[in-house]
């Protein structure tokens, strides 16, 4: 294994910025000197205000350029190419959520196949060094298979938002093998952390703990045979992020897709009960969700986790962070940004 790293020189274009894993791949970038152009269109998807927070973080770097744009405005994203003159390019801007994109496609078309043709155009007419753009693990739908491998079968999936982020990798593929363009897609596995997105069940749950309501675990109450998941924390994705920029596929085909995750997945019950006790010490009390089970979701498969060789092969990454440490800096980040006792 030997890779590249990070450019200190090089402009690096972030789309979706104000986002979760687009603030933070920022402020590492930024915190090491590079020239950071971050564009968003800060919509109101879920609050506005954590949005607008993680900006405010970033603005006092003298380094940090942000732009208000949405990626579907064809001519602001080709004019904000020409004029910044981006190196590398990683597009993180989508809508995401897969149960929204049933009461709200139009947004999922817009964003994520019309966004993200925009930003291969854009790519294309001001050529780059690497694109680096967000895929996610929901492209493996009903896979019974596990771990998942990126070789694995991808073509049914179960939601518009898993159809946009395989029509994404075919999409970057084509453009790849037309125009020469470096670029690499990440499948995300279930990322958190503090300033994360409030639609995420870990969040949902500790809001409705101080809310009073009662949390619903889809699993049957069947402990023994509970669903696994890979959580990822938030330093760990941005870690894997930072190592591949430098480092676009080479050969022929200069397309490449990774799976970025834990690759150690966590009952689902583990987890809650894990929340439940990092927010206890967080608020030196004891804290117990009230707890509804319910069937399984049609589609929910048993187990979700990655397979990260690949993605350890090419740059050496491996996530370290465990499931506890990681909820117990959410839980503290949390505690402290709502000011909740």
């Amino acid at each position: 294994m030997n890779y590249k790293t990070l450019n200190l020189s090089k402009t690096y274009l972030i789309t979706g910025a104000a986002g979760f894993i687009g603030y933070y791949l920022s402020k590492k970038l930024l915190e090491q000197g590079c020239q950071v152009v971050g564009i968003d269109n800060v919509n109101d998807y879920y609050d506005v205000k954590l949005k607008h927070t993680r900006l405010e973080n970033l603005e006092p770097y003298e380094n940090f350029t942000f732009i208000k744009v949405d990626i579907s405005d064809k001519d602001i994203v080709m004019r904000t190419f020409k004029k910044h003159k981006p190196n590398v390019v990683v597009n993180l801007a989508a809508q995401a959520g897969v149960r929204y994109s049933i009461e709200n496609p139009d947004v999922y078309i817009q964003s994520n196949i019309i966004g993200f043709y925009n930003i291969l155009e854009a790519c294309r007419l001001n050529p780059v060094d690497h694109l680096v753009y967000a895929s996610s693990s929901s492209v493996y739908g009903a896979n019974k298979k596990v771990p998942f491998e990126e070789a694995d079968f991808v073509d049914n999936p179960l939601s518009l938002y898993a159809s946009t982020k395989k029509s994404n990798e075919l999409m970057a593929h084509t453009y790849s093998h037309l125009y020469k363009i470096p670029a690499t897609g990440l499948r995300f596995f279930t990322v958190y952390g503090p300033m994360g997105r409030p639609d995420m069940a870990y969040f949902g749950f500790v809001n409705k703990y101080f809310n009073g309501e009662s949390i619903k675990i889809f699993n049957n109450g069947d402990f023994e045979n509970d669903l696994y998941r890979d959580f990822t924390y938030i330093d760990d994705i941005v870690e894997g992020i930072e190592r591949l920029l430098s480092n676009p596929p080479k050969g022929e085909v200069q397309h490449k897709v990774f799976n970025i995750g834990n690759n150690s997945p966590e009952k689902l019950m583990v987890f809650i009960e894990t929340l439940e006790k990092v927010l206890s010490e967080a608020l030196d009390k004891q804290v117990q969700f009230e707890k509804i089970f319910e069937p399984i979701k049609p589609g929910d498969v048993p187990a979700t986790y990655a397979s990260t060789d690949e993605l350890q092969k090419a740059v050496g990454f491996k996530p370290e962070t465990t499931i506890e440490e990681g909820l117990q800096k959410f839980a503290a980040w949390y505690v402290n940004y709502y000011q909740v006792m």
